[in-house]
């Protein structure tokens, strides 16, 4: 196995890379859509959800325009209009979208879960030792997800084995880009003041290592239990950080 040479920092995916697809799939995206209704009910006046709704709404006109089949909205009158946004955000979880608005939506709906104590999020066994490894060698560990910023910190701060924020560096969702745009990565390289060779990026998905390579970046392809299989490509495969652990 290659080594990973002068890295400062590691750039995590979450979803197949430090936590079960079967959380993300079979809790968090449930667990959005039960409570979705409620929640557009009690907030939808707050200028933070008002700008999730346009951002919706602008979506929408998106998809439509795209040839899509989304679920019609309503103007009007509230209660439609409510229903029908309702309709469409079940739409875009079912389809499994990156919206930014429906992830900065779904970030504030699972914040209320995670308040009441009715969520708590999960990572895979090495996740906790790599971190403190990590942070004990001075290598930044930053996030990088689809997951908005607030869904990202609430997923760490609330894992059932502890709150693992404390470990975290910096946080990166698609207001930066997307994560198969080669240009993202070169941002987030930016932004942390590292050139994109001393940077680690670690995802389940060959399109998105493509791009951090194609950036610059070292790749190692998560290969987890209930992760999809992915094509052949020239990243090297590791499951578990442990094996990561072991190239320091």
């Amino acid at each position: 196995m290659p080594s990973l040479g002068p890295i400062r920092s590691i750039l995590l995916d979450i979803e197949g890379t430090t936590t079960p697809i079967a959380f993300v799939y079979e809790v968090l995206f449930p667990y959005a859509k039960m409570y979705v209704a409620d929640f557009l009910w009690q907030h939808a006046a707050s200028d933070e959800v008002c700008a999730d709704i346009a951002g919706l709404w602008q979506q929408h006109t998106d998809d439509v325009k795209n040839g899509l089949t989304p679920p019609p909205l309503s103007a009007s009158p509230p209660e439609a209009r409510l229903s029908s946004l309702v309709s469409y955000v079940h739409w875009l979880i079912d389809h499994d979208r990156k919206s930014t608005a429906l992830k900065s939506l779904q970030g504030k709906i699972w914040q209320e879960g995670y308040r009441t104590g009715h969520l708590r999020s999960q990572v895979f066994p090495d996740v906790p030792m790599a971190f403190e490894q990590w942070q004990r060698q001075k290598i930044e560990i930053c996030i990088f997800s689809s997951g908005s910023v607030l869904a990202q910190q609430l997923l760490f701060a609330h894992t059932t084995d502890g709150d693992l924020t404390r470990f975290i560096h910096a946080y990166f969702d698609t207001t930066i880009g997307s994560k198969r745009d080669p240009e993202s990565y070169r941002r987030i390289a930016t932004t942390l003041g590292h050139a994109a060779e001393q940077m680690l990026f670690i995802s389940d998905v060959t399109e998105e290592l493509d791009a951090a390579q194609s950036a610059g970046m070292a790749t190692r392809l998560a290969v987890r239990p209930g992760n999809h299989p992915q094509p052949a490509s020239p990243h090297v495969a590791i499951h578990t950080f442990e094996a990561l652990m072991a190239e320091r």
